[in-house]
């Protein structure tokens, strides 16, 4: 049974940091590319950010470029999104997902795409 949990979200004020972690079992974690989406109150799931199988192919998407930083230890099945520099509009749930592919390629934020999810964190950035 595949599992994906996610850790790392809270409350932080504008301009504060926070490092997600999502931790895998049951999946062999250096297959598969993963990825990173929100989803806000009211709004689509969106792309993030995603990595290939063997951290390459970092994609991001525009409005957390230069800002977040995702990474991989494939030796502890672990996913990780470094957030700097929040924003109130960055407030929403994050998810985990893995895909069944070794690169994340133009379409990687497809959520459609992706296999197996984790059930979310939550990060709060207030004002």
């Amino acid at each position: 049974q595949v599992q994906v949990v996610e850790s790392g979200g809270g409350l932080v004020q504008a301009g504060g940091s926070l490092r997600l972690s999502c931790t895998t079992s049951g999946l062999r974690f250096g297959s598969y590319a993963m990825g990173w989406f929100r989803q806000a109150p009211g709004k689509e799931r969106e792309g993030v950010s995603c990595i290939g199988s063997s951290r390459d192919d970092p994609r991001y998407t525009d409005s957390v470029k230069g800002r977040f930083t995702i990474s991989r230890d494939n030796a502890k099945n672990t996913l990780y999104l470094q957030m700097n520099r929040l924003k109130p509009e960055d407030t929403a749930m994050y998810y985990c997902a893995a895909r069944s592919t070794e690169l994340c390629g133009s379409i990687w934020g497809l959520s459609g795409d992706y296999n197996y999810w984790g059930q979310g964190t939550q990060v709060t950035v207030s004002s």
